[in-house]
């Protein structure tokens, strides 16, 4: 096979992802995440924030990962700082995904973390606004995915938590920018709960993870 078939070939595969939040410092978790992983043979794991709880530590939550060459991207979510999602980031040569976009194969990614609560709180505006910021240098690309760490007001997602408003700013940016998949987590009572807002997926991907193809 040639050279220029051979990345023809690899352009027209799938992206194999898994992906999942809310390790909440536990590192057997992260453990089990990252055999999953290597076992699946997936492309690139995305962990959709509160990676660590409160801060406490950060200790061996990425390390796990990078130990089998896994390729990650994160956010923060509501229990640390994007400064300690930089700080992970730079320590192990993985991405920070918070206003940023990357491209894997033929799939555009693209995030910000935090919440509208927590350590890292942002408003409503600056969460579209990342979002829109890193959409725009991969919406040439026909397939995308947004990543995000709170959920969609008037999402599914939403009704599983009395405590827990979803985002008018990420409901706005899944409406205007029409990604084909949003991963999120935060609400750990709807882990693995998938729905759709227009042509949208969402899915809540959970400490458990989720496998996604696409």
């Amino acid at each position: 096979m040639t050279k220029a078939k051979e990345e023809n070939k690899d352009m027209n595969s799938k992206l194999k992802i898994l992906a999942a939040g809310d390790i909440h410092g536990d590192i057997s978790i992260a453990e089990k995440l990252a055999e999953r992983a290597k076992k699946e043979h997936v492309d690139l794991v995305i962990l959709c924030g509160d990676i660590t709880m409160a801060e406490q530590s950060t200790e061996n939550l990425i390390g796990p990962f990078t130990k089998r060459k896994e390729k990650v991207l994160l956010i923060p979510g509501n229990h640390e700082t994007v400064a300690t999602a930089d700080f992970l980031s730079e320590l192990y040569g993985v991405k920070n995904l918070h206003g940023y976009s990357v491209k894997y194969k033929d799939v555009g990614l693209f995030g910000c973390g935090g919440a509208n609560i927590g350590l890292f709180q942002l408003e409503e505006d600056e969460i579209y606004g990342l979002l829109k910021k890193g959409f725009d240098k991969i919406k040439y690309l026909s397939k995308k995915i947004m990543v995000a760490h709170v959920h969609p007001s008037g999402s599914k997602i939403e009704k599983f938590t009395k405590y827990f408003p979803g985002s008018p700013g990420l409901r706005k940016a899944v409406e205007k920018l029409h990604p084909d998949i949003l991963l999120c987590s935060h609400v750990h009572e709807a882990e693995g709960i998938e729905e759709k807002i227009g042509n949208t997926k969402v899915i809540n991907v959970g400490k458990k993870g989720k496998i996604i193809e696409i």
